[in-house]
């Protein structure tokens, strides 16, 4: 039997707000995790130390609007309340760390362990929000929040330094509780992708905002694990599949280049949705993408895939050269090294043997 095949061209989902807003929950693969199911690394002391502070951090959130309010903006980053009376000053708190080191796997364990109502989502998934609602609708719905978690935390552009910074300052007007990830120190943000000098108002605007937790280590996706696996010859492409998936599983089967054609015509915001319900991906002649707007956007469809553990199964490129080396040495290298890294270990799953039912 052979799994049931689409297109995932095929698929334009149509999301209200009120879907958008109810997605912004950690994915499948962090559903279930806890502060309990993490597991630091013993020659890594930073990671224990984070775990113990985010515990600290999660109990001082009450509810919703248990941020400190009045005093001012200003007055409520550097001296005041921060409404559990834990920590003294920071209205969030900033995972900083290289890749793989279980930055989201603590952030989605904050979430977890934190009262409601609450948001999780990357930081382009808050950006496209903004784009899909507004400004203004986006700042209502936040606001009667507890806690809006921030993964991947990345300013890549003036625009979004400047939305970031007004969305994160009224949020924390309303009392909301913050917390991120990165891989860039708050007060770098920005750096080595467009003039952050003339920007640093905003930068230290979202500098000041956080306490700031580094977490050492190394990235477990490559931890003792194989280089990116070699791609298939298209005439493989069948047979593997029928191989990796059962037949009461969803694969979608597409040329990359339709791939690429169609991620364009479908807003960001909608790929979260565009992905339900597959059991796995088949792309058909992957090449190298070296247009900076496309590669943006297959970065972000990178991180949904990722987000449900879809397996991939792949002709064409390795996906360690699906950008080009100036890609992966220019302003957004981050962010590329991130789809690279994922990528590459969905790839390693499409490879690996089925399941067995049980």
């Amino acid at each position: 039997m052979s799994p049931q095949i689409e297109r995932l061209v095929e698929r334009r989902p149509a999301v209200s707000a009120e879907q958008l807003l109810d997605g912004f929950r950690p994915s499948e693969r962090f559903g279930e995790v806890s502060f309990g199911t993490y597991r630091p690394d013993p020659s890594q002391p930073s990671q224990a130390q984070a775990v113990e502070e985010l515990q600290r951090f999660a109990r001082s959130i009450s509810g919703p609007g248990s941020g400190s309010k009045g005093g001012g903006f200003f007055s409520r980053m550097f001296g005041g309340s921060n409404g559990g009376g834990d920590k003294g000053s920071k209205q969030g708190i900033y995972l900083d760390g290289g890749f793989g080191v279980g930055k989201t796997h603590l952030l989605a364990s904050l979430w977890h362990a934190s009262p409601g109502p609450k948001s999780f989502g990357t930081f382009v998934e808050y950006t496209n929000l903004v784009g899909a609602l507004t400004f203004r609708k986006t700042v209502e719905a936040l606001s009667g929040y507890a806690l809006v978690c921030i993964d991947e935390f990345e300013l890549d552009d003036p625009g979004d330094t400047v939305l970031m910074s007004r969305l994160m300052r009224e949020l924390a007007d309303a009392g909301v509780r913050l917390a991120a990830t990165s891989n860039t120190l708050p007060g770098s943000l920005g750096e080595g992708r467009f003039a952050a000098q003339d920007f640093q108002r905003e930068i230290q605007v979202l500098s000041d905002q956080f306490e700031v937790l580094r977490i050492d280590g190394e990235d477990y996706r490559h931890r003792g694990l194989p280089e990116a696996p070699a791609p298939l010859a298209d005439d493989q492409l069948e047979a593997a599949a029928d191989e990796r998936f059962g037949d009461d599983q969803v694969v979608s089967a597409d040329d990359f280049e339709d791939i690429l054609e169609h991620l364009i015509r479908v807003h960001p915001s909608r790929y979260r949705a565009m992905v339900q319900g597959l059991d796995g991906i088949v792309w058909r002649g992957v090449r190298t993408v070296d247009e900076q707007a496309l590669a943006l956007r297959l970065v972000v469809m990178a991180d949904r895939l990722y987000d449900r553990d879809l397996p991939i199964i792949s002709s064409g490129v390795p996906f360690d050269q699906i950008f080009t080396p100036e890609m992966m040495a220019g302003g957004y290298q981050k962010k590329y090294s991130r789809a690279v890294s994922r990528l590459t270990a969905l790839a390693r799953e499409g490879q690996m043997p089925a399941q067995p039912l049980l």
